[in-house]
């Protein structure tokens, strides 16, 4: 289905200087997203700001909150461009969570932001798939200079779910070891990072693939100690083996975000009394354990959602904990570390760049061209066969 616009004036009245991805309704991305153009965005109300997005991630959460399959919902807009002559039919949806822009006009009263600042949303589901919005300066952070354009794109969601998760539920010390699944997405690769950083070791396990030596060997390039597919849990000898490489006590803590019978046999190498925290759910399977694990080995299940931890922390907070990702560095944990590794060498080495294709949205293709080049790479995410974080750039 298409978008229907109503254009309020004369079409010439209206030049198209902007586009967004944007769904009348929930449903299958392929039958539902679309794209729109719309005018240049009117002069902004007091205490907001107009922006440019410079990058939009589509995120898996972001495939699943068109599905409505997502606890958390957007609003329906009925225009993209408020005082001008865009409107819609009806009511739609503008598709992203996450992403980062660049003011180029402030509203009066507004405190803290200048044009050219680079800003982050902190407001959930505030549709980031558009080449420019208006926003109220409540809803956005200004970006610390020390990210590139990448990781400040992608700094609001993966980056501080995996320090949250290896700073809240476990007293982790140097040398424990930490166990996750679908190590290869942002998480994970955060993950291995800011664990690396803390002397933690991982064990970490991704999807058997085509190109799986060179994966293996990028992870172990952030910091990952050992990588194993899903596979080899069925193997008796490397079940051994994986044992064998790990200490007698166990993993402390396990991240989850994949669930299903993997994340069942990955138990096997938890600690007593370990905690197993689950952040989502991409095989779209349920995750069942046995009982003796709770009865015998003293597991505590948890669950950890970003988008709650920004809804029970303050603004002020929400900043510390950019400002830490910002400053995350190699040297802030060597004191602490009782193993060496390359890692440690550079004491000004910061979080390296999820692995990552721009998706650049041509400003001379059609709508329909745009909506059907988003639709693909969507189509792609969901058949597991991209492996990239896949960020949206419009000319």
């Amino acid at each position: 289905m298409l978008a229907s616009i109503r254009i309020l004036a004369k079409p010439s009245a209206a030049r198209h200087a902007n586009r967004a991805i944007v769904y009348p309704s929930f449903g299958n991305p392929s039958e539902v997203l679309t794209a729109v153009t719309y005018p240049d965005l009117s002069s902004p109300p007091p205490k907001s700001l107009n922006v440019r997005y410079i990058l939009s991630p589509i995120n898996p959460a972001d495939i699943n909150v068109i599905e409505n399959k997502y606890h958390s919902k957007p609003s329906p807009v009925k225009t993209l461009a408020e005082g001008t002559v865009h409107a819609f039919s009806e009511p739609h949806f503008v598709g992203g969570n996450e992403g980062l822009a660049e003011v180029i006009e402030v509203g009066k009263g507004v405190e803290g932001y200048k044009v050219g600042d680079r800003v982050v949303l902190t407001k959930q589901q505030s549709g980031t798939w558009a080449s420019a919005r208006t926003l109220h300066e409540d809803d956005v952070l200004k970006v610390p200079e020390e990210f590139s354009d990448v990781n400040a794109a992608t700094i609001t969601v993966n980056p501080p779910t995996a320090y949250n998760m290896l700073h809240s539920f476990v007293n982790l010390r140097p040398g424990d070891l930490v166990i996750q699944n679908g190590a290869n997405s942002a998480v994970g690769q955060a993950v291995i990072q800011i664990a690396s950083r803390r002397g933690l070791r991982t064990l970490n396990f991704v999807r058997n693939r085509n190109d799986i030596i060179s994966l293996k060997e990028s992870l172990h390039s952030l910091g990952a100690d050992h990588v194993y597919t899903y596979d080899d849990l069925k193997n008796k000898e490397t079940v051994q083996q994986i044992k064998s490489t790990i200490t007698h006590k166990g993993a402390s803590l396990m991240l989850n975000c994949v669930s299903g019978d993997p994340t069942k046999d990955m138990t096997r190498f938890l600690a007593e009394g370990a905690t197993l925290v689950s952040y989502g759910a991409m095989s779209k399977q349920p995750l069942s354990l046995p009982t003796s694990l709770f009865i015998f080995r003293d597991l505590v299940c948890r669950g950890f959602w970003q988008t709650k931890w920004y809804a029970d922390h303050s603004r002020e907070e929400r900043e510390d904990l950019m400002q830490t990702l910002a400053e995350l560095k190699v040297s802030s944990c060597a004191d602490d570390v009782d193993k060496t590794t390359d890692v440690l060498s550079n004491d000004a080495q910061q979080l390296q760049e999820p692995e990552h294709e721009i998706l650049t949205l041509k400003g001379a293709a059609s709508d329909q061209e745009v909506a059907q080049q988003v639709r693909e790479i969507i189509s792609k995410m969901q058949g597991g066969r991209y492996g990239k974080k896949a960020l949206l750039k419009f000319e």
